[in-house]
């Protein structure tokens, strides 16, 4: 990744991932690191581009 961001969610649906593994995720939560400190942000959904995306089932997110 271009940032220290971790994101975690819920995958939408069985068809929400392409042959390029773009996926969409809902109930998302981004950790991200910043000069400033620690960052948590709240999204409805959003869709991650396959060339980036590491997915690991079964995890709650970094420690806060």
């Amino acid at each position: 990744m271009k940032s220290d961001k971790e994101i975690v969610g819920t995958l939408l649906g069985c068809c929400c991932v392409d042959d390029f593994v773009n996926m969409v995720l809902e109930n998302v939560t981004e950790f991200e690191i910043t000069p400033e400190g620690k960052r948590i942000t709240k999204l409805d959904q959003i869709f991650l581009n396959g060339t980036i995306t590491m997915l690991v089932p079964g995890r709650e997110g970094p420690e806060v």
